[in-house]
């Protein structure tokens, strides 16, 4: 049993799975403060929200695009949602654990130009292939807009229009050798070069 919130911080450890889900052994406190750029009370803060909000210890699927709901509730969040839980899923076995949650975290909040790219490279490769399509990047819009809510008809169609020319615009300058795909090294190198390119991706994390 993990040790209660309580306890100094020094003996705290973090059982981050529920039975039903392999055993490992419980994470403590320093093994986080080693994996992560937070000290160790930032990591006991969000251990207390982490457990109060997730008692089971972890957080699944269909909670991940409860939460998403209530942030955007004029929209329908639940495609987005997928994807980013799919990103934050570390062990890929449908479920976030709080150390998912941390490392996750650290990177897009404290990580190197190289790391955040890294991990939004892997949010838009939706099928883990190693590569993004223009499909790929197509689908992660349409699941934003469809996250912020549709308007009018007229407003919803130039939305689209917009999208369209986004993404075009977006995928030309970052698949360099244009054979139709783009590299993590495309991205990377990119990304780096124009800042253009890293204010379009911007709009893309918008429902981050």
């Amino acid at each position: 049993m993990a040790t209660p919130p309580d306890s100094p911080v020094d003996e705290i450890a973090y059982e981050i799975e529920p039975s039903r889900l392999p055993k490992h052994r419980p994470v403590a406190l320093e093994d986080l403060c080693r994996q992560t750029k937070f000290t160790r009370q930032e990591i006991r803060v969000m251990y207390r929200g982490f457990k109060q909000e997730c008692p089971e210890g972890v957080v699944h699927e269909d909670a991940f695009k409860d939460i998403y709901a209530k942030f955007f509730p004029h929209g329908n969040a639940t495609l987005y949602a997928h994807y980013v839980f799919k990103a934050f899923d570390v062990n890929c076995n449908g479920a976030i654990t709080f150390r998912d949650l941390l490392v996750t975290l650290s990177t897009l909040l404290r990580g190197s130009i190289y790391e955040k790219l890294r991990w939004t490279f892997k949010l838009y490769d939706i099928n883990g292939d190693g590569c993004i399509t223009r499909s790929e990047l197509a689908e992660i819009v349409v699941a934003i807009h469809e996250m912020m809510g549709r308007r009018t008809h007229q407003a919803h169609v130039e939305d689209e229009r917009k999208a369209r020319d986004q993404v075009d615009f977006v995928f030309r300058k970052l698949d360099i050798n244009q054979d139709g795909v783009i590299t993590l090294e495309e991205f990377i190198e990119s990304c780096l070069k124009d800042d253009v390119i890293t204010r379009s991706l911007r709009v893309f994390d918008a429902g981050l």
